[in-house]
C-alpha cells in the first residue's frame, strides 16, 4: 500500500492512496475505543478536531495492528523477521565501507565479528528505544552519519593503513612486518583503529545525551532550517561514491545488473503483488498476494545478483587470477570464513581493548551526532503519522534523542566503530504493512540480537562478491543523496538567495574535503593536537558544508517562508488538535508511570511525561511552543 503524507490546516496527515480507498471496506463508519469515551470514525480513519474555535479535519490511516496492540505470536515474529530484513541493506552497509579504512584487509573472521557485532548492538538498541525511549515501533541501527567523520579521522596520517591497495584486497597477501593475515599481530592493526572510533563515538555521543535529557533539542531545532539540513543529508551520500565506484569497478557489468534488479523490483514492480500462502482460523490454508517486491526490493535484487556471480564461478567465466579484472565477482574468494568463523559468539564490551580518545576524532563525530540527531527526529513524526499516532509530544522527543545518545555509547562501547539512529526504511514498511505494533518491532530487536550472536550469520554476508556490494552502495548512496535534497520541498528554489547557499554548500562541500584529503598536515598552527581537530573537520563534508549552510541561512536576510521555515516548523503541532488525548498515554513509560503521575517534581524534567492536569500534557506536546507554553502555565498557576 502507498500513503501519501498531505497537509490539512498546517496538521500532517497521511492519506491510502486511490487503490486502497478501493479495497476499503463498505462500511461508513466504524467504533474505536478512545479510553472514557467512544468516538465515531470515518473508515478512512477522518478525524475532526476543534483547533482555537476552527473546526479542523485530520485524515489518519487505519492500521491493522495499532502501536499498543499485540499481533498473534507466529504473526508476530514473521514482520519481526520481515523488519529485519528491511533493516539488513544498511546494517551491512556501514561496516563494508569501513572496511578498508580500518585496515582489516583480508582478514574475514574479524569482518564478520564487525558485522555480528552490529547486528547485537542495534537489536539492544532498538528494544531501549522502543521501551523506555520515544515508545514509537522504530528500529534502531547502524549509521551512515558517522562514515564520513569516521573516514576522516582514519584518512589522519597516524591512522592510513599500512597495507598497499593491493594487500587489502589480496587474501594471499602476508608480510613479515605486520604478521600473518588474520594473525594477531594484523588484528592489533585493525583492531587499535576501532579502538580510535570507540573512544569518539562515546565522548561525542554525550552531547547528544545532554540534548536530549536536558530539553535544549527544541532550541537547537529553532535554528535549523531545510538549508542547512539538506547539505547536510546529501553529503552524506555524495562523500561516499568512492567507496561505492572501487567496489562496482570490481566487475561493472555485475554491479550493473544489480542497479537494473534493484530499480526493476523496487519501481517498475513495486505494485506487483504475489500470492503466499496463509493460515488462519476462520479461513485455514489460504494465499493472501503481498507486495514481496516492494517490502524487499533491496534483498531480492542482492540475492539474484549473488546466484547469477555463483553460476559464472561455477561454470568458470570468471578469471580465477587475483591480478585479473573481474576476479572479485566470484563467490569463492572468501568463502573460507564460513569454515573459520564460530557458529556462536557473544559480543562484550571492550571485546577489542580499551577504547582510546583524542580530540580531533571527538570533534569530528560531532558533525555526525548532529546530523544523526535531526535526522532522527524527523523519524520520529514520520512514524507517529504513519501509525495514526498522535505527534510525539517534546517529552518523548527529548526522551527519544537521550537514550539514542545512550545507545550510541554503548555501541562504542561493544566495537562496532559507528553510532545507531531510526531507519527510515523501516518507518515506510509501516506504511506498507499497516502493522505498527510496538512489540513487533521489540521481537525485531529479540531477532537482532540473535542473529548478532550467531557467527556464520556474519560470515555469510562478508562472502558477498564486492561488484554486487558496489551495485547496492550506487544506489543506497543515491537515496540518501536524494532524501537530503527533498528537505528542500518547502524552499522557494526561485530565490537567488537560496540558491546561492545550496550552491555554495554542496560544492565547497565536495571540494575543500577532497583538497584536504590530498594535502595532508597543510594546517600548521604550532598546537598539533588542534591541527588535527581543524584537519578531521575540514575533511568531513557533512560538516563543511552543513555548517556552511547553517551560518548563511541564519545571517543572509530572508522571510520564514523563503526559508522555508514556516511549514518546516508545522510539523510539530498540537496533539490535541490531531486525535484524542488518550492516545497521548503510548508515550508513557511502561510500569512506572502512575507513580509518576502522582510526583509534582516530574514537571521539571523536560524528558519525563507527567498527567497532573489535561493542560500540563498539552504543554508538552509541541516544540515550537512549549516556551510560550510554559509561560501561560505559570501565569495560571501562580508560581513566581
Amino acid at each position: 500500500m502507498e500513503v501519501e503524507i498531505v497537509m490539512q490546516d498546517n496538521l500532517p496527515s497521511v492519506h491510502p492512496s486511490a487503490s486502497d480507498k478501493q479495497q476499503t471496506a463498505p462500511d461508513n463508519k466504524q467504533q474505536k475505543d478512545t479510553g472514557d469515551s467512544k468516538q465515531t470514525v470515518p473508515n478512512d480513519g477522518q478525524l475532526a478536531a476543534s483547533n482555537g474555535g476552527q473546526h479542523t479535519t485530520v485524515t489518519r490511516i487505519e492500521m491493522l495492528y495499532t502501536v499498543t496492540e499485540t499481533p498473534p505470536w507466529y504473526l508476530c515474529i514473521l514482520l519481526a523477521f520481515q523488519h529485519y530484513l528491511t533493516a539488513f541493506g544498511s546494517t551491512i552497509t556501514v561496516p563494508l565501507v569501513l572496511a578498508k579504512h580500518l585496515c582489516v584487509a583480508g582478514d574475514v573472521v574479524g569482518l564478520s565479528e564487525i558485522l555480528g557485532t552490529i547486528f547485537f548492538v542495534s537489536g539492544i538498541s532498538t528494544l531501549l528505544q522502543t521501551t523506555f525511549g520515544v515508545r514509537l515501533p522504530i528500529v534502531q541501527g547502524a549509521t551512515f552519519a558517522f562514515l564520513a567523520p569516521a573516514i576522516s579521522v582514519l584518512n589522519l596520517p597516524i591512522w592510513q593503513c599500512p597495507f598497499n591497495e593491493t594487500s587489502q584486497t589480496d587474501v594471499s597477501f602476508n608480510s613479515t612486518q605486520f604478521g600473518e593475515i588474520g594473525g594477531d599481530a594484523h588484528r592489533e592493526i585493525w583492531q587499535s583503529r576501532i579502538r580510535e572510533i570507540q573512544g569518539a563515538v562515546m565522548v561525542a555521543s554525550l552531547f547528544q545525551v545532554l540534548i536530549g535529557f536536558s530539553g535544549l533539542m527544541g532550541m537547537v531545532l529553532h535554528f535549523i532550517g531545510p538549508l542547512s539540513i539538506a547539505p547536510t543529508i546529501a553529503l552524506i551520500g555524495l562523500s561516499l561514491f568512492d567507496a561505492a565506484s572501487e567496489k562496482a569497478s570490481k566487475h561493472w557489468w555485475i554491479a550493473i545488473t544489480t542497479v537494473i534488479l534493484i530499480t526493476v523490483f523496487s519501481q517498475y514492480l513495486r505494485n506487483i503483488t504475489v500470492p503466499c500462502p496463509r493460515y488462519t482460523k476462520k479461513d485455514g490454508c489460504a494465499a493472501s498476494r503481498k507486495p514481496v517486491f516492494k517490502l524487499f526490493p533491496i534483498l531480492l535484487a542482492m540475492g539474484v545478483a549473488w546466484v547469477i556471480c555463483a553460476l559464472l564461478t561455477v561454470f568458470g567465466a570468471l578469471p580465477s587470477d587475483p591480478d585479473d579484472w573481474g576476479y572479485y565477482a566470484r563467490t569463492d574468494v572468501r568463502s573460507r570464513v564460513l569454515t573459520e568463523a564460530p557458529w556462536f559468539r557473544f559480543p562484550y564490551p571492550g571485546q577489542w581493548g580499551m577504547p582510546t580518545v583524542s580530540a580531533s576524532a571527538v570533534f569530528g563525530m560531532l558533525a555526525g551526532v548532529m546530523a544523526s540527531m535531526i535526522e532522527s527526529v524527523g523519524d520520529y513524526y514520520a512514524c507517529a503519522s504513519l501509525t495514526g499516532s498522535p505527534p510525539p509530544p517534546v517529552h518523548a522527543v527529548n526522551r527519544g534523542i537521550g537514550i539514542e545518545g545512550i545507545t550510541c555509547i554503548i555501541a562504542g562501547a561493544w566495537g562496532t566503530a559507528n553510532g545507531t539512529t531510526s531507519y527510515s526504511e523501516n518507518v515506510g514498511a509501516i506504511g506498507i504493512t499497516k502493522v505498527g505494533s510496538r512489540a513487533v518491532v521489540q521481537t525485531a530487536g529479540v531477532l537482532l540480537v540473535l542473529m548478532g550472536c550467531m557467527g556464520k550469520v556474519g560470515a555469510l554476508f562478508v562472502t558477498m562478491p564486492d561488484p554486487v556490494v558496489g551495485g547496492m552502495f550506487i544506489v543506497m548512496f543515491g537515496m540518501i543523496t536524494a532524501v537530503g535534497l527533498s528537505n528542500l520541498q518547502h524552499v522557494q528554489l526561485t530565490s537567488s538567495r537560496n540558491l546561492f547557499i545550496l550552491g555554495l554548500s554542496l560544492f565547497l562541500g565536495l571540494s575543500l574535503p577532497k583538497w584536504m584529503q590530498n594535502n595532508k598536515q597543510v594546517i600548521k598552527t604550532g598546537n598539533a593536537s588542534f591541527d588535527q581537530i581543524v584537519e578531521v573537520l575540514l575533511s568531513t563534508s557533512m560538516f563543511v558544508g552543513g555548517f556552511l549552510g547553517f551560518l548563511l541561512d541564519n545571517t543572509l536576510p530572508g522571510t520564514a517562508a523563503e526559508r522555508g521555515i514556516q511549514k518546516w516548523r508545522e510539523r510539530s503541532t498540537h496533539p490535541d488538535d490531531y486525535s484524542s488525548a488518550s492516545d497521548m498515554h503510548i508515550y508513557d513509560l511502561p510500569l512506572v508511570q502512575k507513580y509518576l503521575d502522582q510526583c509534582k517534581w516530574t514537571r521539571y524534567l523536560p524528558f519525563l511525561p507527567t498527567s497532573e492536569g489535561n493542560n500540563q500534557r498539552k504543554c508538552q506536546c509541541s516544540i515550537a511552543s512549549l516556551c510560550k507554553c510554559f509561560v501561560k502555565k505559570q501565569k495560571n498557576t501562580n508560581v513566581p
